[in-house]
């Protein structure tokens, strides 16, 4: 039987679309809450289905051809795309732990859902000027806009749904 390596390429177009790994991630945190007292509610589970969308969206920055390809999305008049797409991919980052701490999660559920109201003007301005995220279209607007939706939905369920 032959060996065969498998590289994963890092900075590679999402292989699972984000929606797919916040449901993916959630349910398995959901399970494992049938073991680990920790997790067992939906909020806890939904808490670090988030965090893993946002911390793998924040991770993306530090890939160079990544992290070009989000500054090429910054809407044309705002200055230094550098420095928001390193901001973003911060508070996404922060955000992101801040949900793994129940202390903390609902004020990181609110500053993310806002921080991503407030990207999706970029979203969509690359959208309609047909920009390409790793050789392919970025998400078209209604889709992505659905995209947004669940994402805020998720982090006001983590501010509202019981623990």
């Amino acid at each position: 039987m032959p060996f065969e390596l498998v590289i994963v390429k890092i900075g590679s177009v999402m292989p699972v679309p984000l929606p797919v790994i916040l449901l993916v991630v959630t349910l398995a945190a959901r399970a494992a809450g049938m073991v680990v007292p920790a997790l067992d509610s939906w909020h806890d589970a939904l808490r670090i289905g988030l965090a893993a969308v946002y911390l793998l969206a924040a991770s993306g920055r530090a890939v160079p051809r990544v992290r070009h390809a989000l500054e090429r999305m910054v809407p044309p008049g705002l200055p230094r795309p550098d420095l928001l797409v390193a901001g973003t991919g911060i508070l996404e980052a922060a955000g992101a732990i801040g949900l793994l701490v129940p202390a903390t999660a609902s004020a990181a559920a609110v500053c993310l859902g806002l921080l991503t109201l407030a990207m999706t003007p970029a979203n969509i301005s690359a959208a309609r000027r047909g920009l390409e995220l790793g050789g392919k279209p970025v998400t078209p607007v209604g889709r992505r806009l659905v995209e947004q939706a669940l994402y805020v939905g998720a982090c006001a369920a983590v501010v509202w749904l019981p623990y």
